[in-house]
């Protein structure tokens, strides 16, 4: 048996090989490139890698074109945490050396002596790492949307109060395309104050907006025309120009999560474990994706659903010493899956009279906190998925919950 560890880096990796007893076979030094990747897989061909039988490889990541081109066929591949690398590193050597050449043999003796204990990446279908790309960005560019708006709302407060007053009856005021304009119209409070109903019913039609557009630009009129205070003009200017700069971003990033949502909505839809995940209670199309994009469609992935209750952060973790012995939440997990997993719980308490009623026991019965239930019903449901995952049934209401149903009857 032939093992290989390879110690990743940006322009260039280190190659090793090494056999059963722990003997170096060989070592290269590889260039992140298409030539660089030949020599590798004639390499591992020199020394018995074939497309039934392929080599094992360890590496510290789990993304780029070098894990891509490792997973073609059937070859097994381990994305070795480098927390847990350093830890290996430590029973070969106390001097705390370290070097790549060193680094990659240390990760191919992790294969050698440890694999049954890692856990090699999972077999997903293209259409699902698709998603899951898709998933992760839009989920990225939502939190970056939300940050930005942040920052936008903290300078208004600073300087233009009335826009936040303006904008509060909207439903994500600042990140509408009405504020948007306004800003761009109105950039301080003392130009805003001079708008006119027929200027600001423009801005409202150039933002799109269809009906109510002179009652919205009266109300929007009385409320920059009210008394409010004001910076010097220099500074108000001057932060006028600030939030300008800050406004562009906004956009940006409004326009990037809203491509990304409608790129999700087009290739969710296509896979065939969608109709299964859209059946449960508080996942829709984004939620589900996000979903997915987690826990893949590589069926023997996790041995069981308490595997992928542990991978989720939803099962509690037991920790016993002595006679000191406590159980707590998980604090190592996937937080992804793990923040879709809360919105999902959330969610379900007003789709689902199942899940509202377990809640229920849980805060009245057992005495747990809001987190605490809402995690506990996050456990059960994804119990409920794991099974409908692998026998290809939808969710039903009844035979999930049927004590808390005939509870609530």
């Amino acid at each position: 048996m032939i093992y290989c560890g390879i110690d990743w880096a940006e322009r260039t990796h280190d190659v090793a090989l090494v056999d059963d007893s722990g003997q170096l076979l060989a070592k290269r030094h590889i260039t992140d490139d298409a030539a660089g990747y030949k020599i590798l897989l004639d390499l591992l061909a020199e020394y018995g890698d074939t497309e039934e039988d392929p080599i094992p490889v360890a590496v510290e990541t789990s993304r780029g074109l070098l894990v891509a081109v490792l997973r073609t066929g059937r070859r097994r591949v381990f994305a070795i945490n480098p927390m847990a690398a350093a830890r290996y590193r430590d029973r070969h050597c106390v001097s705390r050396k370290k070097s790549d050449p060193g680094d990659a043999l240390v990760l191919a003796n992790v294969l050698r002596t440890d694999m049954h204990a890692h856990r090699a990446l999972p077999n997903d279908s293209d259409l699902a790492r698709a998603v899951a790309v898709l998933a992760r960005a839009q989920q990225d560019a939502t939190w970056n949307r939300q940050q930005i708006s942040n920052q936008l709302r903290s300078l208004l407060r600073e300087y233009y109060p009335a826009a936040l007053a303006a904008f509060e009856p909207w439903k994500n005021g600042l990140c509408r395309p009405e504020a948007h304009e306004l800003l761009k119209l109105a950039p301080t409070p003392a130009r805003a104050a001079r708008l006119t109903r027929t200027q600001l019913q423009a801005a409202l039609k150039r933002a799109g907006r269809k009906r109510g557009i002179e009652a919205e630009a009266e109300r929007l009129r009385d409320v920059f025309r009210a008394d409010w205070a004001h910076q010097p003009p220099l500074v108000e200017d001057a932060l006028g120009k600030q939030m300008l700069a800050l406004l562009v971003q906004l956009e940006a990033a409004c326009t990037a999560a809203d491509d990304l949502s409608e790129a999700v909505e087009e290739a969710f839809p296509q896979h065939p474990d969608a109709e299964i995940i859209l059946s449960f209670p508080g996942l829709g199309l984004q939620l589900g994706a996000r979903v997915l994009a987690e826990i893949g469609d590589d069926r023997t992935r996790f041995a069981d659903a308490r595997g992928l209750k542990a991978y989720a952060g939803a099962s509690p973790i037991t920790r016993a010493s002595g006679k000191k012995s406590s159980i707590t939440r998980r604090w190592v997990k996937n937080d992804r899956l793990n923040h879709a997993g809360y919105l999902w719980a959330f969610s379900a308490l007003t789709s689902s009279p199942g899940a509202k009623a377990h809640y229920r026991r849980r805060r009245d019965d057992h005495g747990d906190w809001h987190a605490a239930a809402q995690r506990n019903l996050f456990n059960r449901m994804l119990g409920q998925l794991y099974h409908c995952l692998q026998h290809r049934d939808l969710f039903d209401e009844t035979t999930a919950y049927p004590t808390q149903l005939a509870a609530v009857a």
